[in-house]
């Protein structure tokens, strides 16, 4: 990097934005660095207000970024993706406008491109109603805003998410089917999950993840097969169904028609689950770190039992899920409604499925054992104190005998003739003499047996 890239980096968003690729990245470096030092330096001082503060000054640096993102063009934007570590990539990731992010998405490769679709939820609370057509191999999206956009098109799938009412009805009016509420998805009773209407409609209700940094959840989809066409139908958009899009738009002779839509997204939520439990795999592995140390504290037990509980969660959600991906896949094989090829594309779906049951089985256990020596080892500190109090107990047990001998009217008639300071002096010493033996014997008797135990040790 020259001196003069190094020089202009904190007023050239002002101006004219850099040229090359290593100095556009240095510049965003550059913003992100002076983020996290600024807000560093707040978050450590005391003052009124702080959160309020901490807050003005992160948005406005992500506004300065956002600036300089708006003026640099997709290939640029997934170069400097590609360049940035995870937290930055994500951070910037987060402040480019949605309707740019699918055509830099194309430009990364698959395991950017997935981690960045499941970092967030779209950002979008717009009602969104795409088609899409084969062109040349590929899928075309289509943008469609009013019914007359579907007259010309020839979709094999239609996507809808979060539809109003008219919108469904419009829908369902052009192609000569009704379309489920999304909000009504998870109302069905579980036999009529799966089923085929008189006039040959195949009707799906299965569970989609989404596995987020905040919270996990099941969202329930809706599929119709009707005339070779795929519907699709939810209350919000899903990472599988988005890198779904991607795939097919950029890879020729992905899908040729609905069924091969619908069997490849039940391929990428496996995919998507697996990915998932390796998040939980990397979870209990940092949380039986903690557990498997000499000692741990009631507060990092508190903290590994929130992480176990939260991975315990994901992985049921993700068992779940394969559970109900494997029902439709087989409900799809044995309705016969699959040519051959697409028959060995649900049979490898359903062999995917089966290797993730035995990884969820694992995991159960292995939760059920960290929680089990999480809640030991707060047993243990909870027998510590209670071994603290009764020594005390113990120490101060002859000494309470002793001061109720003192508070007799006996006492009083044995010392008759002594000055009182002499008396209840020597009363007091005698009491912390017994005391003190009595804690010495205590520890004598507790080094005696951790000897005998250690030789017993030796001896196996």
């Amino acid at each position: 990097m020259t001196q003069s890239a190094n020089s202009r980096p904190d007023n050239q968003e002002a101006h004219s934005l850099p040229t090359s690729e290593q100095e556009v990245l240095y510049l965003i470096q550059s913003l992100l660095a002076q983020q996290k030092r600024v807000e560093g330096l707040v978050h450590k001082q005391e003052m009124p207000r702080r959160e309020l503060v901490e807050n003005l000054v992160h948005s406005q640096h992500l506004a300065k970024l956002e600036q300089v993102l708006e003026r640099l063009d997709t290939a640029m934007i997934a170069a400097v993706l590609a360049a940035l570590d995870e937290e930055d990539r994500v951070t910037v990731w987060g402040r480019i406008k949605e309707e740019r992010g699918d055509d830099i998405l194309e430009k990364l490769d698959d395991d950017i491109r997935e981690a960045l679709v499941g970092s967030q939820p779209q950002q979008s609370p717009r009602i969104m109603l795409n088609a899409f057509e084969l062109h040349n191999g590929r899928l075309r999206q289509i943008p469609v805003d009013t019914r007359d956009d579907l007259s010309n098109v020839r979709p094999i799938w239609v996507d809808l998410v979060a539809p109003t009412e008219k919108v469904r009805a419009w829908v369902g009016a052009h192609f000569g089917l009704d379309l489920p509420d999304p909000d009504e998805l998870t109302d069905l009773e579980a036999s009529a999950r799966f089923y085929v209407e008189d006039n040959g409609e195949v009707h799906l209700h299965s569970d989609f993840l989404l596995d987020l940094q905040e919270e996990s959840r099941n969202v329930a989809v809706a599929f119709i097969l009707h005339k070779d066409i795929l519907f699709s139908v939810r209350k919000e958009e899903l990472p599988v169904f988005r890198l779904q899009r991607l795939r097919a738009r950029t890879q020729p002779g992905y899908v040729n028609d609905g069924k091969d839509v619908l069997l490849d997204l039940y391929a990428a939520d496996a995919e998507y689950s697996a990915d998932a439990l390796e998040d939980v795999y990397a979870d209990l592995e940092s949380a039986g770190k903690h557990v498997l140390q000499t000692r741990v504290s009631d507060e990092d037990a508190a903290n590994i039992l929130a992480e176990i509980a939260q991975a315990e969660d994901l992985n049921g959600r993700i068992r779940r899920n394969v559970m109900d991906t494997r029902r439709a896949v087989s409900f799809l094989t044995r309705g016969k409604f699959l040519s051959s090829s697409q028959q060995e594309d649900a049979r490898q779906i359903l062999r995917d499925i089966e290797s993730l049951d035995g990884h969820t089985s694992f995991l159960f256990g292995k939760i059920n054992f960290l929680m089990d020596a999480t809640v030991g080892f707060i047993n243990i500190n909870q027998n510590q104190r209670v071994n603290k109090l009764t020594t005390i107990g113990v120490v101060f047990t002859p000494i309470n005998v002793i001061a109720g001998i003192g508070g007799m009217s006996e006492f009083s008639m044995m010392t008759q003739g002594i000055p009182w300071p002499l008396a209840y002096g020597g009363f007091i010493a005698a009491m912390g003499l017994f005391g003190f033996g009595t804690y010495q014997a205590l520890r004598l008797y507790e080094n005696r047996k951790a000897q005998r135990e250690r030789e017993a040790r030796q001896l196996r």
